[in-house]
């Protein structure tokens, strides 16, 4: 094989290794985003996937335990049903009742599980609109 016909073989599998490594990161980036869910949304939820859960915790639903916490999560504007969740990770400290969160985990039999240290406490804005204005 001469040097001109190696050079061409290089560059053609250099650049479809090139397009298939793009092509694997866009179907992976795709395929593993997925938009917070509100409790009300998971009522169908498929037992063993994950989702990723945004609601306002429940007062007075908030209990410790040894192995974690319970409680439970309305959606953002306060409507639905309340879902169930156990928790067991680091709770974050500004974690209280009526703050936004966001958790990542499954649903068993009605309760959202959520996974280790992936429970995320919205903090007020001092910056948003008070509602009593």
């Amino acid at each position: 094989m001469d040097v001109q016909r190696k050079r061409q073989v290089r560059l053609f599998v250099a650049l479809g290794a090139a397009l298939l490594l793009a092509t694997g990161l866009i179907y992976t980036s795709f395929n593993a985003s997925s938009e917070a869910r509100q409790p009300s949304e998971l009522t169908d939820a498929v037992p063993g996937k994950s989702y990723e859960m945004n609601g306002r915790v429940v007062k007075g639903s908030i209990e410790k335990s040894e192995d974690g916490i319970r409680f439970a999560v309305k959606d953002r504007d306060g409507s639905g049903e309340a879902l169930p969740v156990t928790y067991s990770g680091v709770v974050p400290d500004p974690f209280r009742e009526g703050r936004e969160i966001v958790l990542t985990g499954t649903v068993e039999n009605g309760v959202f599980v959520g996974e280790r240290d992936t429970l995320v406490t919205k903090c007020p804005s001092k910056f948003s609109e008070k509602k009593n204005q």
